[in-house]
């Protein structure tokens, strides 16, 4: 039988993890080896924010450098993947009613390739990536991305870049390796409502941990897009889960199964 392609979040972090070797980097590699060739990949990245939604349609989108004070290297990253006007459109229909922007202008961010380099690194699959609408609410996000779904059985690969934790004020540079409390028990909830299948709850943001884990959602919003991929018992297996400078969190997972290989 027929497997849908497997969904993926990814804690992405520091985007200098996109050269670097690192627990983060040989996390996504040890994961991409499980990876089945996907006909595409679809991203949605915290670092796309739009009023209503848009997604990449140019056949070649280019690498955006979106950020200040990084090492020349990173700003001569390449992630020279093609892209599919095809699948924005079909993209575009799934999500009808409601309007979709066919965009010609925007890229690959740095939420898309950073991941993207360790988990397909040939850049030789099309690359898509979809907007996070910022006047949508969580249950909104989570209610679009369900509309996805079809595309995993067309051999799509859904990418969710983001951090369910990520404060950057309160970062502690002291603390690589450490977490503050709250950081813990709201990364701790957010694991056990993932495992529960419990949507509504990833989508209740009030409380005081959820509001120090969050104080702005963009970086939140991609987990619930790959949390709506999941089926009712569908296999979800965690990794990578650890929390960086007291407010970065790295939890990623993965939604479906790779095919079994033939006895």
């Amino acid at each position: 039988m027929h497997s849908p392609a497997m969904a993926l979040f990814i804690g992405h972090g520091n985007p200098m993890n996109a050269l670097t070797s690192n627990r983060n980097s040989q996390a996504w590699a040890t994961i991409a080896a499980d990876l089945p060739r996907p006909r595409a990949v679809l991203v949605i990245s915290a670092h796309w924010l739009t009023r209503g939604i848009a997604v990449t349609a140019m056949p070649r989108p280019q690498t955006l450098h979106d950020f200040a004070g990084f090492p020349a290297a990173l700003n001569e990253f390449q992630y020279p993947a093609p892209g599919d006007p095809q699948l924005a459109a079909q993209v575009a229909a799934l999500l009808a009613p409601l309007p979709v922007t066919l965009d010609e202008q925007w890229g690959l961010d740095h939420g898309a390739w950073s991941v993207l380099a360790h988990l397909l690194p040939a850049a030789d699959i099309p690359v898509l990536q979809l907007s996070l609408d910022v006047t949508l609410t969580a249950a909104e996000h989570l209610a679009l991305a369900r509309k996805l779904r079809p595309l995993r059985d067309d051999g799509v690969l859904i990418l969710g870049s983001g951090n369910n934790v990520h404060n950057l004020r309160r970062m502690d540079w002291k603390q690589p390796d450490g977490a503050y409390d709250w950081a813990t028990r709201f990364n701790d909830r957010i694991r056990l409502s993932l495992s529960q299948y419990n949507h509504a709850d990833l989508t209740d943001l009030s409380g005081d941990d959820a509001k120090l884990a969050v104080p702005t959602p963009e970086h939140y919003w991609p987990l619930l897009y790959i949390a709506a991929q999941q089926a009712p018992g569908e296999d979800l297996q965690f990794f990578n889960d650890h929390i960086e400078y007291g407010a970065i969190g790295m939890l990623s997972f993965r939604i479906g199964q790779p095919p079994k290989a033939p006895a």
